[in-house]
């Protein structure tokens, strides 16, 4: 009960600030350097398993790489011209990033909800100005028509979507976008879905209007699972887990 009070809480707070407009999106210009995102690549090959469990304890060597990466993300933002896939890998792999950071900088901890306003604090820089986690994914990443980008970013936590231990490119995101929708929901210890019975993840019921802005949400899952459910049956909703996604 309390878990739910908070996120709600959290929900609301996020609305009101985002429909404020205290983070405005980064100027943008000529077209510059794009980042080939490999360096973020090599840490995830390194540091987060198939299952998507990070090993928080060793990546704390290697987070002058990590500052790197962010800091030529940072340098090299999209421009008017970058196309919506290279705009997606760009966003979601900082965010990504940005929560690793997150996490070594205040690790060992239990839960990210351990950091106080792990997504309301501004601590990402793009282009001279400060972002906060929640203001990348509700003035942005909401905003691109693509709600599966919800199953390729990651909150550090075991419910979250697995965190892939690759890189998001621009030519391989279809493919990889698809991959962890498809992964997601037909992972028995994220969503439980069978002919009679639906426990969802609580992310289809806070962010269920991006899911059903071209059909119900039963369809969206419908379109996607490996499983097909009547339009009739209730949705019950899987008590989130905050637990750090660490691999042990």
């Amino acid at each position: 009960m309390y878990i739910k009070k908070y996120i709600l809480l959290v929900m609301g707070i996020l609305s009101f600030s985002f429909g404020n407009k205290e983070e405005t999106l980064p100027e943008t210009g000529i077209d510059i350097e794009k980042s080939t995102h490999e360096q973020w690549n090599v840490l995830l090959k390194k540091y987060v398993d198939l299952e998507g469990n990070v090993d928080y304890k060793n990546f704390k060597s290697d987070i002058g790489a990590l500052n790197a990466y962010l800091e030529d993300l940072s340098i090299h933002s999209p421009s008017n011209n970058w196309n919506k896939n290279e705009k997606l890998a760009y966003y979601i792999n900082i965010y990504n990033a940005a929560t690793i950071k997150l996490i070594l900088d205040n690790y060992p901890i239990k839960s990210i909800k351990d950091i106080k306003n792990p997504w309301l604090k501004k601590r990402v820089m793009i282009k001279g100005k400060e972002w906060s986690l929640g203001g990348i994914e509700y003035k942005i990443l909401r905003k691109m028509d693509e709600p599966r980008m919800h199953f390729a970013i990651n909150c550090a936590s075991f419910s979250c979507p697995k965190l892939r231990n690759e890189a998001y490119t621009s030519a391989k995101m279809e493919s990889q976008l698809q991959k962890v929708t498809l992964d997601f929901l037909n992972d028995p210890k994220r969503n439980r879905i069978e002919k009679n019975k639906v426990e969802l993840s609580e992310i289809f019921k806070w962010y269920n209007k991006d899911f059903t802005q071209n059909s119900s949400l039963i369809g969206y899952i419908n379109k996607h699972s490996s499983k097909n459910i009547s339009h009739k049956i209730k949705i019950e909703y899987l008590e989130y887990n905050w637990t750090l996604n660490e691999k042990k």
